[in-house]
């Protein structure tokens, strides 16, 4: 047997990314917007979670949860990112990317004109 699906024998795993835009109710009364990006089913535990705003990294503004285990044996984390509400007017992009050193980047891009 060979112990797949057991707690803690995950083989190294790709999360799956998703993108949510800021909320209309953010846009139009704090002046700021607000995006979450969400990594689940991935593993190890230290994959790490970057923004691009088009195209350029994105450095301020920046929370990340540690990872949480699931009972899979694969982890689930979130980034958010918050812009001023000037940035947000002028992207057009806005990337979220998960990056191992073993394994290959994962990226899930907004675009603002599909929001």
């Amino acid at each position: 047997w060979s112990g797949i699906g057991r707690v803690g024998q995950a083989g190294n795993a790709q999360p799956t990314l998703t993108v949510l835009p800021p909320s209309n109710t953010e846009l139009s009364s704090k002046k700021t917007a607000t995006l979450l990006c969400l990594a689940n089913k991935g593993f190890p535990a230290n994959w790490t979670l970057q923004w691009k705003v088009n195209g350029g990294s994105q450095g301020s503004g920046v929370t990340r949860t540690p990872g949480v285990l699931d009972s899979d044996g694969k982890y689930s984390w979130s980034s958010t990112l918050t812009l001023p509400l000037s940035e947000w007017d002028t992207a057009t992009t806005v990337t979220c990317e998960a990056t191992h050193s073993s394994q290959a980047t994962v990226m899930k891009v907004l675009k603002k004109s599909e929001c």
